[in-house]
């Protein structure tokens, strides 16, 4: 019993100790200045909005050709195609931030940086490619992307509570993809498109730095779908089967200041 009530006494005084630490402010002249820098370390994942023509004959653009496709069962008119994301694929996001001082609760944030990943699109329909070396069908057609991201953000902050600061982000971006995509492809996207990005954060004042987490959804703004491949051997109906493309990215940043 002795040794269980040294054992409550001792939690107790550790805890009221640490919470007196806690309540010393790190920083506490950080958000009056003018201008900071910083970096980003960023997990994303790429995602499409899809809308396909049912049945892929209301594209005026679709061409019955028989293809020769190993099961059979040709494309026609009156059948529909349809693709999803298969999965998720986690993807890496670098960056850097520069923040220009608005007033007490604003701020305005230029966050250029670099985003890889990936998208996986799976189709009703067995998927055969030209372009792979195998001679079965296809699980999924993968489109690997590298983006310069462009955002420019407007940041709301609450009062400060010791060391934390809740936030909003909300603003404008463009994503320019500078991987290289071939004219093959079975699915092509275009290089650049606009985005409106949301989300929200949480400021921990650190005695040295402040730490930033922030989640993050960016929602593409136009189509983003490019013409489908231009090789005699390519399927043309894994691109003429969408009507619309719209790209949208999920990231998990941590901002060091």
């Amino acid at each position: 019993m002795k040794k269980l009530i040294s054992i409550i006494v001792l939690v107790c005084i550790s805890a009221s100790v640490f919470a007196q630490r806690q309540h010393v402010k790190h920083l506490t002249t950080f958000d009056d200045k003018p201008l900071h820098f910083g970096f980003t370390i960023a997990v994303n994942t790429l995602d499409f909005s899809l809308e396909h023509y049912r049945p892929i004959g209301e594209n005026p653009e679709f061409v019955y050709k028989n293809w020769g496709n190993f099961d059979g069962n040709e494309i026609t008119e009156v059948d529909t195609v349809h693709a999803d994301i298969a999965e998720q694929v986690p993807g890496l996001t670098v960056g850097i931030v520069t923040s220009l001082r608005l007033g007490e609760y604003f701020n305005l944030r230029f966050l250029p940086g670099l985003s890889f990943g990936e998208r996986r699109l799976m189709y009703n329909v067995p998927v055969y490619d030209a372009n792979s070396t195998s001679a079965e069908p296809l699980e999924y057609f993968s489109i690997k992307t590298t983006y310069i991201d462009l955002p420019l953000l407007v940041k709301y902050k609450s009062s400060r509570l010791n060391n934390q600061r809740p936030y909003l982000i909300a603003g404008p971006a463009l994503r320019i993809d500078i991987s290289k995509t071939g004219v093959e492809d079975l699915v092509r996207v275009k290089r650049g498109g606009f985005y409106f990005e949301a989300g929200v954060g949480w400021d921990s004042y650190l005695p040295f730095f402040r730490l930033s987490t922030e989640l993050k959804v960016s929602l593409g703004l136009g189509n983003m779908l490019n013409d489908g491949p231009d090789g005699e051997n390519q399927r043309q109906y894994y691109t003429t089967a969408l009507k619309k493309l719209t790209s949208n990215v999920f990231t998990l940043s941590f901002h060091f200041e």
